[in-house]
C-alpha cells in the first residue's frame, strides 16, 4: 500500500505545475532564492489537499484555507462529478476508437492516404509523418540529442578551466564574461553549421538592427526598430532568403559572371532555408533594442541602488530592471540573439533576463526538477509517436478525401485530433529546447501551460499557448499601445481594438498568408463575446448563486471551445474552405445535428471538470490567468 501511495505521489510531482515551471506556482515578484521554498510549500499543500479529497483530512483549518483563496468547496466526490466520470469513461474511448477506425486499411479512403505514410517502428503500423514541420524535428531527434549532450559538456569543460561561481559582484561579472564568451563563440559555430554561407545574411541583419539601436536618435529608435524588423519579415518572405545566385544576377546581370552565387548557395549548411525560422530571432532583436531604449531612461536604476540583492532578483525584476550600460555591447547582443539552445524555436527570453541569469544562476534550476522535466518530455514524445502510428488525421486532411465516407462523429474527431497533433508538434520542440537551456543553466519561460483539451477561454487559451511569446507581446506591444486597463464601454472597445492590432501582428509574424491573417481576426472576433459576456454577467452579481453561475459559464464556455477549434482549424490545419466542407458534412443531415447536440453536452461536462481543476488550484493557493 505504501509503495502505491509513493508511486501516486511521484506521479503528482511529475505532473505538478512546479515541475513544469516555478513561474506557475510562485509570484513573479518573489525573490529568486525563495522560489524553491515556496515550491516545496506548494507540494505540501497539494498533498494535504489530496488527503482532504480522500476524506482523510477535514476540519476548520481546511475550510479557512478555502475561504482565504475564495475557492468553492471540492466537488470531486459529489454525485454530479460521479456522473461526469462516467461520461469520461464512455466518451473518451469512443473518441479514440472513431479516429482509429478511419485510420485502418479496411477504410474506403485508406488507399488515398497510404502513399503519405512511412514505415513505423511499432509492429504492424505505419507512421503518419506527413506534417513537414514536425517531421523535420522528428527526423533530426538523434542529432539534436547529440548536440544537447555535447553543448553542456563543452560548457562544463570551459567552466572547469575558468570558474567563477560565488555570488559576489566581481565573481558575477566574471561569470557573465565567461558564459557570454562561450555563448558567442559557440553561437557563431552553431549558426554556420546550420546555415553555411547564409550565416553571413543572418549576421548582416543582426548588425543593421544593432546599429539602429545604438546610432539612430533616441526619439526615432522604437519606430525605426519596428519598421526594420517587420520589414525584414516581409523581405525574407518576398525574396525567399535572398539566394546568392539572385544577388549575383542582380550585380552582374546575365553575362555569366555570377556563378559564384550558385556556388555559395550550394553550401547552405544543415538548414539552407534560414529565413523559415528567423521569425523567432526577430523577437530577440526587438527585445534587445527596446530594452536598450528603455534602459537609457532608467540610468541609475540598478538593483544595488534600489537596495535589491542582484543575486536574488524576482523574475519581474530580472525582466524590467535594465542591465548595466556596458552589457549592451555587440558581443553580448550576438550571444543573446544566437543563443544556441533557444535559437531555432525559443522559448523567448528577454535580453535583460538573459544577462541577469548569466550573472547569477537561477535558483529554480535544480537537478530533480530538470530530471522530472526531461521525463515529461520523453513521455510527451512517446505519446506523439503513438498518435502518429495509430491516428492518421494529418494525412487524411492532407489528401482531402470524400468526406461523405465519414460519419459526423468521425469528422469532428478528425478535426479534434488534428488540433491535438498541432499542439503536440509545437510542444515537443519547445520543451526539448527549453530542456537544453535548463541543462545549460538558463531558465526560460515554459511555452505550454495546459493541455489543449483543458482550455475553455479564448483569452486564457492565448495566454497559455506559446506563453513566452504572449509575455513578449504584453511587454513590447500590448502595454505600450494602451493594454486593457481602461474602464467603461469605450475602454473595452479600445481593448478589443488593441487585441485586433496584436493578433494581426501575431498572424503576420507566424507567416504572411491570408489564412493566418483570417485566423488572427477570428481570434479577435471570438474574444469579443467573452468580453461582452463578462460585462453582462459579472461574477459578483451571482455570488449567492454559484451553481447557477457555474452552469451559465459552462454554456458560454462550450461556445468558446467550438469557436477556438474553428479558428485554429482555419489558421493551422484545413483553411476556410476545408472548415466550410467540414461544417457542411456535419450539419448536412439530422444525424449530424443530433451528434452536434450530443457533442455540446460532452463539451459541457469537460468544461465543468476544467472549472473544478481551476478551483483545485485555488485551494492550493495557485491562481493562473490561463
Amino acid at each position: 500500500m505504501s509503495s502505491w501511495i509513493s508511486w501516486l505521489s511521484g506521479l503528482r510531482r511529475l505532473y505538478s505545475l512546479d515541475t513544469l515551471d516555478t513561474r506557475f506556482t510562485t509570484s513573479s515578484t518573489t525573490p529568486a532564492k525563495q522560489v524553491n521554498s515556496e515550491s516545496r510549500a506548494t507540494d505540501t499543500a497539494n498533498s494535504s489537499a489530496q488527503e482532504t479529497q480522500n476524506g482523510q483530512a477535514k476540519g476548520t483549518a481546511a475550510n479557512a484555507s478555502i475561504r482565504a483563496t475564495n475557492a468553492q468547496p471540492s466537488r470531486w466526490n459529489t454525485p454530479e462529478f460521479y456522473f461526469y466520470y462516467l461520461v469520461f469513461l464512455t466518451v473518451v474511448p469512443m473518441m479514440f476508437k472513431s479516429v482509429y477506425d478511419v485510420s485502418q486499411p479496411s477504410h474506403p479512403n485508406y488507399p488515398k492516404i497510404e502513399p503519405l505514410l512511412s514505415k513505423g517502428w511499432i509492429p504492424g503500423r505505419k507512421v503518419d509523418n506527413t506534417d513537414h514541420q514536425y517531421s523535420s524535428f522528428r527526423d533530426n531527434i538523434p542529432y539534436l540529442f547529440i548536440v544537447v549532450i555535447l553543448h553542456p559538456l563543452l560548457r562544463r569543460l570551459y567552466d572547469y578551466l575558468c570558474r567563477a561561481d560565488t555570488y559576489t559582484q566581481a565573481a558575477a561579472d566574471a561569470r557573465l564574461e565567461q558564459r557570454i564568451s562561450f555563448d558567442f563563440a559557440f553561437a557563431l559555430v552553431f549558426v554556420t553549421a546550420l546555415h553555411g554561407f547564409s550565416a553571413l545574411k543572418v549576421l548582416g541583419i543582426l548588425y543593421l538592427n544593432y546599429k539602429i539601436a545604438t546610432t539612430v536618435p533616441k526619439k526615432y529608435q522604437p519606430a525605426a526598430t519596428w519598421i526594420f524588423n517587420v520589414g525584414t519579415l516581409f523581405a525574407n518572405e518576398i525574396f525567399q532568403g535572398y539566394p546568392y545566385k539572385d544577388v549575383a544576377a542582380f550585380i552582374h546581370g546575365n553575362d555569366g559572371e555570377g556563378t559564384w552565387g550558385a556556388w555559395l548557395d550550394s553550401y547552405g549548411g544543415l538548414m539552407s532555408r534560414w529565413e523559415v525560422l528567423f521569425n523567432i530571432t526577430v523577437l530577440r532583436l526587438i527585445s534587445f533594442n527596446l530594452d536598450y531604449y528603455w534602459s537609457i531612461n532608467m540610468r541609475g536604476g540598478s538593483p544595488i541602488e534600489k537596495q535589491l540583492d542582484p543575486s536574488n532578483l524576482s523574475e519581474r525584476d530580472r525582466v524590467s530592471i535594465p542591465a548595466k550600460a556596458s552589457d549592451y555591447s555587440f558581443r553580448n547582443y550576438i550571444a543573446y540573439a544566437l543563443y544556441s539552445p533557444l535559437y531555432l524555436t525559443g522559448p523567448i527570453l528577454t535580453f535583460n533576463d538573459y544577462i541577469s541569469q548569466q550573472r547569477y544562476r537561477a535558483p529554480s534550476i535544480t537537478r530533480q526538477r530538470t530530471t522530472l522535466y526531461a521525463i515529461r518530455f520523453i513521455v510527451a514524445l512517446l505519446t506523439m509517436e503513438v498518435v502518429c502510428h495509430y491516428i492518421y488525421a494529418v494525412a487524411i486532411f492532407h489528401v482531402q478525401p470524400d468526406w461523405a465516407a465519414y460519419t459526423p462523429f468521425q469528422l469532428s474527431m478528425l478535426g479534434y485530433f488534428n488540433l491535438h497533433h498541432i499542439w503536440l508538434k509545437l510542444l515537443l520542440p519547445w520543451r526539448f529546447f527549453r530542456l537544453w537551456a535548463l541543462l545549460d543553466g538558463i531558465d526560460p519561460p515554459e511555452n505550454m501551460v495546459r493541455c489543449m483539451s483543458d482550455n475553455y477561454s479564448a483569452l486564457a487559451f492565448w495566454r497559455g499557448w506559446h506563453r513566452s511569446f504572449n509575455r513578449w507581446i504584453v511587454r513590447y506591444i500590448f502595454i505600450p499601445i494602451g493594454g486593457s486597463r481602461s474602464g467603461g464601454p469605450w475602454g473595452k472597445a479600445r481593448a478589443v481594438a488593441n487585441f485586433l492590432a496584436v493578433f494581426t501582428f501575431v498572424a503576420l509574424w507566424h507567416d504572411i498568408q491570408l489564412r493566418l491573417l483570417m485566423w488572427g481576426w477570428l481570434i479577435t472576433l471570438f474574444v469579443a463575446p467573452e468580453v461582452l459576456a463578462s460585462m453582462a454577467f459579472p461574477r459578483r452579481r451571482w455570488a449567492s448563486r454559484p451553481t447557477a453561475y457555474r452552469v451559465l459559464c459552462g454554456v458560454g464556455a462550450v461556445g468558446n471551445v467550438l469557436m477556438m477549434m474553428a479558428a485554429n482549424l482555419v489558421g493551422f490545419a484545413i483553411g476556410l474552405d476545408g472548415l466550410q466542407a467540414l461544417v457542411k458534412a456535419i450539419f448536412g443531415n439530422y444525424s449530424g445535428l443530433a451528434f452536434f447536440a450530443g457533442a455540446c453536452g460532452a463539451l459541457f461536462v469537460g468544461v465543468q471538470v476544467m472549472f473544478e481543476v481551476r478551483e483545485e488550484e485555488l485551494r492550493h493557493g495557485i491562481k493562473l490567468k490561463c
